[in-house]
């Protein structure tokens, strides 16, 4: 379609495309949406079909030219997007349109670009991972988490809650006097020293006789992970209804065969569990490869990104935590969670996020690293499988645009990782000696 396109520099990465539609294109769109309108409305005075141009215009003018511009827009800003050679990394946003007197259209779309950068090094590189091993330790660990799995349960009644007791309470949190109604609790079953509710709360039952009442009092920190208690002093007021004790078998021959009957010895149950912690930590090194390798590549690269991208990426991340507020039923503002304090919060990552999703893409195009038909199907069966869905459910799933092109960005990203895992000189050393890394996230399908 014929057209006229200007761009304007608004910032670093963002740039105003102006476009101007030629009268004759203008003129017989806004003709065929009169027409069609003459067809559809009944005008009281008027025969369907014999309305006056004049009172369409005066009765439905904007309305009209306001869906003929919505369409205008719709069928020629790609075409007018390639015209200016902009590589425009996210949708435009329309911030105007007008019908000029002369018969033509114009409208504004502002667009963020992609930015332009050199490959610093990311071939080569030394990352320092634990080594991968099962420790007497973590062993023994295990085999005490079988045996009070496997222990019979005792009511407790002559001696106040201990450690690893297995108790029910009713218990409610109060804030400055006020009840907390996200903290309430009513014939809940915990384990003293498990971590269901924080070590704060878990420690302050030690002590309380069964069938007690108790209150006490805990000052969360900022820090703290549960953001309707964080930075709080709450009171709770707590009732011991019941305790029970684990009764722990002995780990013998006898103990290991009723784990697993095919375990003929404890010396078989502990080869199995340190095979197991094994292909834990396998896994485990995937991601905090990933997180290692990206903060090394990130501190190589430094270049301005998008804002529109990173204002995207900060929404993306308050909406994981509100959904998650939502699963424990409240939300930011319940939760004492300032929304613009959180965008500030996230804005660091949010650009690491942004920059680093660059940084692959651009790797992936200059090692001609490419999404298959494999990758994609192998994709599927994985979502298949998390999510106990049959492979046609999934692929209906992602028959959208929308849907599908982000998980192909998290392919794309988890080849490049790969294959930056293969190029990388990769250092086992004893877990206390790494340096924990910063979490990035790139894309994990």
């Amino acid at each position: 379609m014929e057209m006229d396109v200007s761009v304007e520099e608004i910032s670093g990465l963002t740039r105003e495309l102006r476009i101007s539609l030629p009268a004759g294109t203008v003129g017989r769109e806004l003709d065929k949406a009169f027409d069609k309108l003459k067809r559809e409305v009944s005008l009281k005075g008027f025969r369907r079909g014999k309305v006056p141009r004049t009172v369409l215009e005066k009765n439905f003018g904007d309305r009209v030219r306001e869906e003929v511009a919505d369409r205008l827009v719709q069928e020629t800003y790609f075409d007018a997007l390639e015209k200016s050679g902009l590589d425009a990394v996210v949708h435009p946003e329309i911030r105007e349109f007008d019908f000029p007197e002369d018969g033509t259209f114009v409208y504004a779309a502002r667009v963020d670009v992609r930015p332009e950068f050199e490959l610093g090094q990311y071939k080569g590189l030394k990352v320092e991972l634990p080594r991968i091993e099962a420790a007497d330790e973590e062993i023994d660990a295990r085999i005490e988490e079988l045996r009070r799995r496997h222990a019979p349960l005792r009511t407790v009644d002559d001696r106040p809650v201990g450690e690893g007791d297995l108790v029910v309470i009713d218990a409610q949190g109060y804030h400055n006097g006020k009840p907390m109604p996200q903290v309430q609790l009513s014939g809940y079953s915990l384990e003293v020293g498990g971590g269901q509710l924080g070590p704060e709360f878990e420690n302050a039952l030690v002590g309380i006789e069964p069938g007690a009442d108790a209150s006490f009092e805990i000052d969360f920190g900022p820090g703290h992970p549960n953001p309707v208690l964080a930075g709080k002093k709450v009171e709770f007021k707590v009732s011991v209804k019941e305790v029970k004790e684990r009764v722990l078998p002995e780990v013998d021959d006898e103990f290991a065969a009723e784990v697993n009957e095919e375990f003929k010895s404890v010396a078989d149950l502990r080869n199995y569990i340190a095979e197991k912690i094994k292909a834990e930590k396998e896994d485990a090194s995937v991601g905090s490869f990933n997180d290692r390798v990206m903060q090394k590549i990130l501190e190589n690269h430094e270049f301005e990104v998008p804002e529109r991208l990173v204002r995207y990426e900060v929404n993306s991340l308050i909406e994981e935590l509100e959904d998650s507020l939502l699963n424990a039923n409240t939300n930011l503002e319940a939760a004492g969670i300032n929304r613009q304090e959180l965008e500030e919060r996230y804005r660091d990552l949010a650009e690491k996020r942004v920059r680093g999703d660059f940084i692959l893409k651009k790797i992936a195009e200059t090692e001609d690293i490419k999404v298959t038909d494999e990758d994609i199907d192998n994709g599927f069966a994985r979502v298949a499988e998390k999510y106990n869905m049959e492979i046609d459910e999934v692929k209906k799933y992602f028959a959208r645009r929308d849907d599908l092109l982000p998980f192909l960005n998290e392919l794309l990203s988890e080849k490049v990782l790969d294959f930056l895992k293969k190029e990388s000189e990769i250092v086992y050393v004893e877990p206390e000696e790494t340096e924990p890394a910063e979490k990035t996230e790139q894309g994990e399908a």
